[in-house]
């Protein structure tokens, strides 16, 4: 039997997790950024272990990352047959894509605030009579 070691994620981690998903984040893109952001690289198999996600997870949650151009993925070859084994990298900083949240973040609450101007205006024209 083989053995090998791999990172997992630590007190400090699980709060910046934590701190991604009061953002809106699903918790496995979050724990797969807070994870990439921690290895130089990584199989799906070491994400899984090391951030405790399950396999359809990592899956959904690198579709986001590939989606955003947050990751990429390379195929290495295994002693002997069956498949290549994929690895994954963050291709940008996790400044950047911090500054990516927070940029979303001011867009939406934009947004909200214009929304509730407009029914400010709206109201105004409204007659409105307590019951």
């Amino acid at each position: 039997m083989r053995q090998f070691s791999v990172k997992v994620l630590d007190d400090a981690d699980r709060e910046f997790v934590e701190v991604l998903r009061e953002l809106g984040i699903p918790r496995n893109v979050a724990s797969m950024i807070t994870y990439l952001a921690n290895v130089e690289e990584a199989t799906s198999r070491e994400i899984e272990i090391g951030s405790n996600l399950r396999q359809p997870e990592v899956s959904i949650a690198m579709r986001t990352l590939r989606n955003n151009s947050w990751v990429e993925e390379r195929e290495i070859k295994k002693d002997g047959k069956g498949r290549p084994m994929k690895v994954y990298r963050l291709t940008i900083s996790l400044g950047e894509i911090i500054k990516h949240f927070e940029d979303e973040k001011k867009k939406e609450s934009v947004k909200t605030m214009e929304s509730i101007e407009k029914l400010k205006e709206l109201s105004r024209g409204l007659i409105v009579t307590p019951s």
